[in-house]
């Protein structure tokens, strides 16, 4: 298991919208053709291993509380392993402290170095501390 967390300055409604807004995610996150903040909605993305090799991730949303919290599992098309991502957001006044928890990551080992704790600690804290603050602080 993998947990971050990071405050931003920008208030919750900003950070939700960031997490859960298809268009605002592509300027920071992954590319999704859609995506839907509601239990049951499947999403999938690309994402490149440390060699230039593709990996499908296949993710579907399991648990929603508007602006507190977000869950979905995210496995790999053909590849063993299942895994469940939570961001949960706590508001500070007009800041917001975000704690993302990626739960499963054990499960991915067998895959090769590109699904080791070490790449995603890697993933996670350049999304959270680079792609995500600067996005909401921008």
């Amino acid at each position: 298991m993998f947990t971050i967390e990071r405050t931003y300055n920008a208030p919750v409604s900003k950070v939700w919208q960031a997490i859960t807004d298809k268009d605002q995610m592509k300027k920071w996150y992954f590319d999704l053709a859609d995506f839907k903040a509601e239990p049951g909605f499947e999403f999938q993305f690309d994402g490149k291993g440390n060699e230039g090799q593709l990996y499908v991730h296949l993710c579907k949303v399991v648990e929603v509380i508007p602006e507190k919290k977000l869950s979905h599992t995210w496995t790999y098309k053909g590849l063993p392993g299942m895994s469940t991502v939570t961001w949960e957001l706590f508001s500070e006044g007009d800041r917001t402290r975000v704690k993302l928890t990626h739960e499963g990551l054990e499960s991915f080992a067998v895959n090769g170095p590109d699904f080791m704790l070490e790449s995603f600690t890697k993933g996670w804290t350049h999304i959270l501390g680079k792609g995500l603050k600067e996005f909401v602080e921008g």
